[in-house]
């Protein structure tokens, strides 16, 4: 909790100096930047690159300071000092390319998830536990809605709408992280900042972190080398998108890799050493006209015309469902994807619903079927005791028996709910990944399991 609190601390020391100083700075820095860019596009070099945009926001900013300490001087008060014209400058910088007051809750590494309900009502998650309210991030309701929807439109890959015709907005922040909003709908405009943590990205460092042993480690790792087909299931908040993150960098580098995403979130430009040959696909909503979306299932039926390896979807929960099994039935073996689901034997009941709601309607048997032949590996995470943990690993063994999955519990939560070893796997999982450099015999933990 030390760590929140000092967290808050930092939060509230971060707050606008001046108001209405950094105000009137940042409107009339607006208005020279709009007038560059516009001179720039009618000169055929179209808007400012975003670095240039920046420097040039950071010059004009300094001359604005420099004529306020000229004024200052004449009449004979005393001029900010360095401290001040810093506060001030990095006050206007984060209206303009950022979040304003919520950028230095974004910059902050320990915060994990914002939860804002109104300009004065901010909930903050720490990394390490913790909860603390936090600082406001508007003056008003209104001047909040006004941020959010001026970020939307700058930041979005394509133009987003937040208003009353469009009530809820998701966007991916410069840093990776994702924001959801709502407003008109909700009692008061409501935004929610997930965080992403891109340096948590190989297994062996969830093992580090008490998400997963060695052994189980070592066993996924193996999975992924062998081309098994994995889901990566859990509820939400358990880390599901960080374990496929970890998962997708045990791919050798050579593959080449899609990924398919509501938001991007996996971010494997974040590790381009590790997977030079990829590309990242992202559902878009239909334009104020009402055209032009892109759905999940879409993306995943185009990834599949794009030569991939594997296709990797970030989240499957609807039509995707359907061109997802294929998919890894139908050749691009070694594919992942994740589902919200209470357990790992719940993915199944989970497909079939996704399943009988696309255009073609499937029946639980024929749903159970394709997974049957396409999904090899379940794996499940739980929060156990405030710490996200693997639970179980659940194998599925190709076949139906009365018109259900077949299934193969390898890991069961213990009596400490954490993942414990409890069958062994079919040959055919065996040999793979033992081919592929897995070998039991070398861990302590597996206790004559894999005999």
């Amino acid at each position: 909790m030390t760590a929140a609190v000092n967290g808050q601390a930092r939060a509230s020391e971060s707050l606008e100096p001046n108001a209405m100083l950094v105000s009137d700075i940042y409107r009339r820095v607006g208005e020279l930047l709009a007038e560059a860019n516009t001179r720039s596009e009618a000169a055929g070099r179209g808007r400012l690159a975003v670095d240039d945009e920046r420097a040039l926001s950071q010059k004009l900013i300094a001359d604005e300071l420099s004529s306020l300490a000229e004024r200052a001087y004449a009449g004979g008060a005393e001029p900010l000092d360095e401290a001040a014209e810093d506060a001030v400058t990095a006050a206007v910088l984060d209206r303009l390319h950022g979040l304003a007051r919520l950028q230095p809750l974004l910059d902050d590494p320990e915060i994990r998830d914002i939860h804002i309900s109104g300009a004065h009502r901010v909930w903050l998650s720490y990394r390490h536990g913790g909860k603390v309210r936090g600082p406001s991030v508007a003056d008003s309701d209104a001047e909040l809605v006004a941020l959010v929807a001026t970020a939307a439109r700058r930041l979005g890959r394509s133009e987003r709408r937040w208003d009353n015709a469009h009530p809820e907005l998701n966007l991916q922040l410069p840093n990776g992280d994702r924001l959801h909003a709502l407003m008109a709908v909700s009692g008061r405009p409501t935004v929610t900042i997930r965080r992403h943590d891109f340096d948590l990205s190989r297994l062996d460092e969830l093992v580090d972190r008490g998400v997963s042993d060695a052994l189980l480690a070592g066993f996924l790792a193996a999975a992924v080398r062998a081309r098994l087909n994995l889901i990566v299931a859990g509820g939400t908040g358990t880390g599901k998108t960080t374990l496929l993150r970890c998962l997708i960098n045990e791919i050798p580098p050579e593959e080449r890799l899609i990924t398919v995403e509501d938001s991007l979130e996996i971010g494997l430009d974040h590790f381009e050493e590790l997977h030079p040959d990829h590309e990242m696909l992202e559902a878009r909503e239909a334009n104020t006209e009402g055209v032009g979306a892109f759905t999940l299932a879409d993306l995943v039926r185009a990834a599949l015309r794009m030569d991939p390896e594997r296709v990797i979807v970030g989240e499957v929960r609807g039509a995707e469902v359907l061109p997802m099994l294929l998919a890894m039935s139908q050749g691009n073996d070694g594919s992942m994807c994740s589902v919200h689901a209470d357990s790992s034997k719940g993915v199944f009941a989970r497909l079939a619903m996704y399943a009988a709601m696309t255009r073609e309607r499937l029946e639980p048997e024929v749903t159970n079927l394709l997974v049957a032949n396409a999904v090899d590996l379940v794996v499940h995470l739980s929060w156990v005791d405030g710490v996200r943990r693997i639970t179980s690993v659940r194998e599925v063994t190709g076949t139906l028996e009365a018109g259900q999955i077949s299934s193969n519990e390898l890991w069961r939560p213990g009596p400490d709910g954490c993942a414990r070893p409890a069958s062994p796997p079919t040959s055919e999982t065996l040999a793979a990944v033992t081919a592929a450099g897995f070998d039991a015999e070398r861990f302590h933990t597996a206790e004559g399991w894999w005999r």
